[in-house]
This record gives C-alpha cells, sequence and structure tokens, in this order.
C-alpha cells in the first residue's frame, strides 16, 4: 500500500486539529504529516500518534523543499490565495476548506456520499471542500432528489458558536460565565454582532444587496453546483448559543407526491447518515448527539399538512467534523481510490 506524505496547514486551528484525528480514525495510509501555520505559531507543537511534532511556518519554500502528496488548507482564504497554487504546482493534491475556490469553474466542490466523480476534474489539482451547513443539507437532498425529484427547498440553520472558530465558542463561555455571576450586562460583543448567550442572531457573515447574507447565499450556490441542480433553495442562517454541531430544519417539495415511509428508508441507507425518528420515545437529533461524530443525523421526518409533495425534517451533525475535516479525509480518500483504479 502507498503511504502519503500530508500537510496541514492551519493545523493548530480547530479544524486542523480534527484533520489529525480523524486522519489517525481512519487509519489513512501516512508516510509523514507536516504541521504548518503562522508565523506566530512558530514555537508552537502539535500531536500527532503520540509525538509532539513542531510546527513549521507556511511558505513557498515548505512546498517545494518537501515532497508532499496531499496538502490540506485550513488557515483562512487569505492563505489559500496564497499559497494553495505553490502546493499544487509543487505534485501537491490541495484539499481547500476555505471559500476561495469554490465556486472557481476549473475548481470541483465535493461531497463525496454526493459528486464524487467531480474529484477526477481537478484540473488545477485543487479540490474545495463546501460550507459546513451545505455539506450536512447535500448529504440529505441528495438521495431524496434521485427518488423523488426536487422542485424547491427551504431551510433554516441553527449554527453552533464554533461556526465562528475557537475564538467564538470562547466568546460564548465567557457570556455564560458572566451570567451566572450576574454581570452579563457587562459583555460587549466582539466576534457576533449582538451577545449571543440567551439569544439567537438571525445573521451570519455580511448582508448583501439582496438581503441574504453571504453564507445564506453560499448555501444556495454551492448547492447548486455540487448537486449539478438548479432548483429554487431560500436558507435564513441563525447563530444560536450551542458550542459545537449545526441544525438544520428543511422543508422540501418535491415533484411528485412523497411517501414518508419510503423516504425513511432511502435515508436509512444512505451514506454517512444515522436516522433518528421516535418522537414517542423523545428520539430526534440533538447537537449533544452528533458533536464529536462523523454522521449527519435526520429526524422528525413528516410530510406536510396540506401538500402532498412536501416534506419536512429536522438534520444536526458536527460542523467541525462533517462540516469541514471529516469532508476532507473523506475527499482525500475517494481520491485515493479513483486514482488507484485509473
Amino acid at each position: 500500500m502507498k503511504l502519503y506524505s500530508i500537510a496541514i496547514i492551519g493545523a493548530t486551528g480547530a479544524v486542523g486539529e480534527e484533520i489529525i484525528n480523524i486522519l489517525e480514525e481512519e487509519q489513512f495510509p501516512i508516510a509523514s504529516i507536516l504541521p504548518l501555520a503562522s508565523a506566530n505559531s512558530l514555537g508552537k507543537v502539535v500531536e500527532i500518534s503520540g509525538k509532539e511534532v513542531p510546527v513549521l511556518a507556511t511558505s513557498d519554500e515548505v512546498f517545494t523543499q518537501h515532497k508532499i502528496d496531499i496538502a490540506f488548507f485550513s488557515a483562512g482564504g487569505s492563505v489559500s490565495e496564497r499559497f494553495a497554487r505553490v502546493a499544487a504546482d509543487s505534485g501537491a493534491l490541495v484539499i481547500d476548506n476555505t471559500s476561495f475556490f469554490r465556486m472557481c469553474d476549473d475548481v470541483p466542490l465535493v461531497v463525496p456520499e454526493v459528486n464524487p466523480s467531480d474529484i477526477t476534474h481537478a484540473p488545477r489539482n485543487i479540490i474545495a471542500n463546501p460550507n459546513c451547513s451545505t455539506i450536512q443539507m447535500v448529504q440529505v437532498l441528495a438521495p431524496l432528489h434521485k427518488a423523488f425529484g426536487i422542485e424547491r427547498v427551504d431551510v433554516s440553520t441553527y449554527q453552533a458558536a464554533s461556526g465562528a472558530g475557537k475564538r467564538g465558542m470562547e466568546e460564548l463561555i465567557v457570556q455564560m460565565q458572566k451570567f451566572f455571576s450576574f454581570e452579563l450586562e457587562s459583555c460587549v460583543p466582539e466576534v457576533f454582532a449582538h451577545r449571543l448567550a440567551l439569544n439567537a442572531i438571525p445573521h451570519i457573515d455580511v448582508f448583501l444587496d439582496n438581503d441574504y447574507t453571504k453564507e445564506e447565499m453560499k448555501m444556495i450556490k454551492e448547492t447548486h453546483k455540487i448537486m449539478h441542480a438548479d432548483f429554487p433553495i431560500s436558507a435564513t442562517c441563525v447563530r444560536v448559543p450551542v458550542l459545537r454541531s449545526h441544525s438544520e430544519s428543511i422543508t422540501i417539495r418535491f415533484t411528485q407526491k412523497v411517501d414518508v415511509k419510503q423516504a425513511r428508508e432511502i435515508l436509512e441507507s444512505a451514506p454517512n447518515i444515522v436516522v433518528l425518528d421516535d418522537p414517542s420515545a423523545h428520539s430526534y437529533p440533538m447537537p449533544s448527539i452528533a458533536t464529536d461524530t462523523n454522521h449527519t443525523y435526520v429526524g422528525r421526518i413528516r410530510k406536510d399538512n396540506f401538500d402532498d409533495t412536501i416534506l419536512h425534517l429536522w438534520c444536526v451533525a458536527d460542523q467541525i467534523r462533517v462540516g469541514a475535516a471529516t469532508n476532507a479525509v473523506r475527499i482525500a480518500q475517494k481520491w485515493i481510490e479513483l486514482t488507484q483504479n485509473s
């Protein structure tokens, strides 16, 4: 079996750390892992296979001096803009977790459970990882679209603080600590537009001219690209005081009448989806269930009261894993599978 030399750009961040964990959990065929970050991280170490490995600064020379087979980028769009092409030109397959390349026509945007064949069409040697909330949604939509044909999707997301990185989690924790010491009103939000503790903020990323946010438009455009479809989608993205794992309420209109029992069976057989749908036993997906797992959980599956072509459901996934690190590793696994068989 061939072993692969891996570079992780952004190795000290939340997604970079999870990529290392998942590579080890999946027993990925690794020859070596090179942890990279900004110059501010020099002197830091990351734990890989029980050993402390020093972090190197990301530079052009790193990619030309080291033989790298796969480079995972998770350090922000500006870093990907600056270094991803350098890594790809040096011979590495780049799997980019930022938004920088997602809508480029010559860069595939991949969720392996949905569009694995797109992996083989990467002329720039770069594959983009979709937005976290998009990934879990298309995992659910794709098998249902194949069975019933989707006519329209309306989705509301309930996104965890960690979607804004470590600073987002830290801000929520500090605010909750202030609440229990009766000092919550003294909190001045820095990461979010408003105080997140005991609140819900219908505002993720910047607002655009059409009054949708950039996050909401990402879900629309990315879903179309991944699924090679153009059915109408509307999204409302909300930040909620949960540390980890995004939840989504999805309403799907199909081109035909939908059978709930059949829809449930389709989702139960779909890859990496777990159906938890027994309301009488209080069994349904929640962030506390999804956190630290590699599955997308689906429940509350029900037909609309007034229209037999409409299905409503609820899905939850760990956005740091399923929505970023796990999807990136699965892209690499599928790339190996496809290239070995070609």
